[in-house]
């Protein structure tokens, strides 16, 4: 960084409207509280809203109102056992989405917690202290050591020390003076001031950042996916459904069985079970990642981060340790880097809060200066002056003058080295924070060296990036820092290529047009990632501070490192518990697994939602009755679609680039896949009709056991994208097939809710399961390689 201490990275906060100049005295009290009553207050306003509210939403989306529908047509029939068990799935669903919810509340309460509780102003002539909430524009307020702006303010007199990282993300608190404007949230570090209020409330920089985060919405990819599938099986079974209760009327059917045909067609539509799995899978990824040091606050960031492509990263404290350190020594002729450190340490505070002083104290820690002169006086740093004094005794009795700050403000009172200015010029250039050191007795002061300071990468950075581009993750850095500073860290972690300078992004920026996008501030980073979106992208945000919290709740997969504010922690859909950033690449890789385990439910859902209306109206026409009963439905729901959850903890291979929910070519693969277990539940039920010669009721047993034993072959054969044999299945995906097969059997065995079926005639369909899956085996191989699901 730069030597000039100025706020290079941040703007004023512009006001609602420009307060008027306030006398010496402040405002009067009428006129604060006409200003309070016409402004509003300044705190940011509640928006929770009401828990029962909450609960009610989770019951009105397509899936519910499908089971909804189906629950009143059971109760009209007065079959109320299936009513409460299609209820109960019901429940099952919303109870799982509502308790994953709440985040952006969660940051939102977070940020007001950093908003100051109280605020010294100047009212009616005299200081007093009132609640920050009764602060108005145009009031004069005093900042102190330790207190927190309690709104945008425009300095008048004095000088403070400010730490603006949650909002400007600048490693370093910057020295404020006369004429300089700092904003709501910032913490005075040193120092004491007056300054006129610009802005309260939400029209304050940390009001707008908090309304980003209210406002920021992205629609995950699972979501759309459940709800394109949704949709897309809702129009293809409700035409089948109208063709069958048609054909039902017209071919005379009593009204006492097309309503229960109906019925029936209505629940074998529903994929009931599809948003419960897409929860259960990614709390099993979120269980895996916690033991990798990886915390994720919202399942669907498990699912997203399989599908992330690119990495908005801040600087500060994410690909950098956030701990300035001494970088280099430039002693001049006749001194040595030893000298330097040691002259230097005489003129710095010990035990401050100044990160700068702490970091010379430490490095001149490891180089001793031998016969070191012994500090006798100590004059902190000066912001109107920018140096820093000490007055030290050296070996020979003789008092010895010691200046550190600017070069600028030290060139001003040292003897002129010609090549002096050179060096300082030459580390500005490479983005160190540049201090000149300076050292004589009797008044005749010579520069003896420099030292430049920066917050280092992180060591993990360099890999952590490589491998997600070996993952096919493209990392772009976003950092509120100047260019230059910014553009030596990308390139020591490996992110090479061009700078985007603040206030220049274009409007239709990509990922690809740069490496780094340098001086962006809380609303910069929230419309880059807006902008990635729009472009098709699926974005990973990483930050630290509450001024990525905006762009954290924005992007489809929030990070936020250990060390982490609350504010960044609850805007983020991730949370690394463990320092380094090797959690990322492990959410990825995670991600990548849950994708593969709901991918294959997808397929078998969709699969078997189709074929079974299909099979209900081929079995229709063939028998000229309902080859199906709501009860079977139901146990084919129960036994078929929950314990195929059991997918969600399968072994499988995950793919090496981003994956994507692309629901047209799975619908595709699964018609072609649905009509060869068509064809094997059709010939079952042929068989049973033409050879057998079987009632109605005991052919509905042969074909909901024909159903289970496909589903569970089905099942087998698209776990893996090769050959079935290539990974061995999970002991409960093995436990929940055995259950679902033995549940079938014994129920059409013992004729439980269904008519009775000999043994002979079920261990022949099993066979026939068996065999229908060796084949879809070798039929599915090429047919998702049609689709590039392979």
């Amino acid at each position: 960084m730069s030597v000039d201490t100025t706020n290079h990275a941040s703007s004023p906060a512009p006001a609602a409207t420009p307060p008027p100049k306030t006398a010496p005295a402040g405002l009067t009290s009428d006129e604060a509280s006409k200003r309070l009553q016409t402004d509003g207050p300044n705190a940011m306003p509640d928006t929770s809203a009401h828990p029962l509210r909450d609960v009610l939403v989770k019951f009105w989306a397509p899936v519910p109102w499908l089971l909804e529908f189906a629950i009143v047509l059971q109760v009209v029939l007065h079959k109320y056992l299936e009513a409460a068990v299609i209820a109960g799935l019901l429940i099952f669903n919303a109870a799982l989405a509502y308790f994953q919810e709440g985040r952006a509340q969660a940051t939102l309460a977070a940020l007001k917690h950093r908003l100051a509780l109280n605020a010294s102003v100047r009212r009616d002539g005299a200081w007093k202290t009132i609640p920050a909430a009764q602060v108005v524009c145009g009031d004069l307020i005093k900042l102190s050591l330790g207190g927190v702006v309690a709104a945008d303010v425009h300095l008048l007199d004095g000088s403070v020390q400010l730490d603006q990282s949650m909002l400007t993300g600048e490693s370093l608190p910057v020295e404020a003076g006369v004429g300089f404007d700092t904003y709501a949230g910032a913490l005075v570090r040193r120092g004491e001031a007056t300054a006129q209020v610009t802005a309260t409330g939400v029209r304050t920089k940390f009001g707008r950042t908090a309304e980003l985060v209210r406002t920021a919405h992205v629609v995950s990819s699972q979501q759309k996916a459940v709800l394109t599938i949704v949709r897309n099986l809702a129009y293809f079974n409700a035409a089948v459904i109208l063709l069958i209760g048609t054909y039902a009327y017209f071919h005379s059917m009593p009204w006492s069985e097309i309503v229960p045909l109906l019925l029936t067609s209505v629940l074998a539509s529903i994929p009931v079970a599809l948003p419960a799995t897409f929860t259960l899978a990614a709390a099993i990824g979120a269980r895996s990642l916690a033991k990798l040091g990886v915390l994720p606050t919202r399942l669907s960031a498990v699912d997203e981060a399989a599908t992330m492509d690119v990495l908005c990263s801040d600087k500060t404290g994410t690909l950098t340790a956030n701990q300035l350190s001494v970088t280099s020594v430039k002693p001049m002729d006749g001194f040595d880097e030893a000298h330097v450190l040691g002259l230097a340490a005489l003129a710095s505070s010990d035990g401050g809060q100044d990160s700068v002083d702490a970091a010379i104290r430490a490095a001149a820690s490891h180089k001793a200066m031998a016969d070191a002169p012994k500090l006798t006086n100590f004059v902190p740093f000066d912001p109107a002056k920018k140096i820093s004094e000490a007055t030290a005794t050296d070996a020979k009795g003789n008092q010895q003058q010691i200046i550190k700050g600017a070069f600028a403000a030290v060139s001003g009172l040292a003897t002129a080295v010609p090549k002096a200015a050179a060096i300082a010029d030459e580390l500005e250039k490479e983005g160190f924070r540049v201090l000149a050191v300076a050292a004589g007795v009797n008044g005749s002061i010579q520069i003896v060296g420099f030292i430049a300071l920066s917050d280092p990468p992180r060591t993990d950075s360099i890999s952590l990036i490589s491998e997600l581009k070996d993952l096919g993750v493209r990392t772009v850095m976003v950092t509120g820092d100047a260019p230059q500073t910014a553009k030596i860290v990308a390139h020591a972690v490996g992110l090479d290529g061009p700078i985007c300078p603040s206030n220049a992004i274009p409007d239709a920026v990509k990922p690809g047009d740069f490496a780094v996008f340098a001086g962006i501030l809380p609303e910069g980073k929230f419309n880059l990632v807006k902008a990635f979106q729009k472009n098709g992208h699926t974005i990973g945000m990483c930050g630290d501070g509450a001024n990525d919290a905006p762009a954290l709740r924005q992007a489809q997969i929030g990070i936020a490192v250990s060390t982490a504010t609350d504010v960044a922690k609850s805007a983020a859909g991730m949370v690394l518990t463990e320092a380094g950033l090797g959690g990322i690449v492990a959410a990825v890789k995670e991600g990548r697994v849950t994708f593969q385990r709901i991918l294959t439910y997808t397929l078998n859902s969709v699969i078997k939602k189709i074929v079974q209306v299909l099979l209900l109206a081929i079995g229709l026409v063939m028998t000229g009755h309902a080859v199906l009963t709501p009860m079977l439905m139901v146990i084919v729901m129960i036994t078929g679609d929950f314990l195929a959850m059991s997918l969600t903890t399968d072994r499988v291979r995950p793919s090496t680039m981003p994956n994507s929910w692309n629901v047209g070519k799975i619908t595709g693969a699964a018609v072609l896949l649905g009509l060869c277990f068509l064809a094997f539940c059709v010939g079952v039920m042929a068989i049973g009709k033409f050879d057998l010669r079987l009632g109605i009721e005991q052919l509905r047993t042969l074909l909901v056991v024909a159903i289970v034993y496909g589903s569970q072959a089905t099942i087998y054969s698209l776990r893996a994208r090769r050959h079935m044999w290539g990974l061995r299945p999970t002991m409960w995906l093995v436990l929940s097939s055995v259950a679902d097969l033995a549940i079938i059997t014994v129920l059409a065995h013992r004729g439980i809710a269904m008519a009775p079926l000999s043994s002979s005639i079920l261990g022949c369909e099993f066979v026939a399961g068996v065999l229908f899956g060796l084949i879809l085996d070798a039929a599915k191989i090429p047919i998702l390689s049609r689709f590039g699901i392979d």
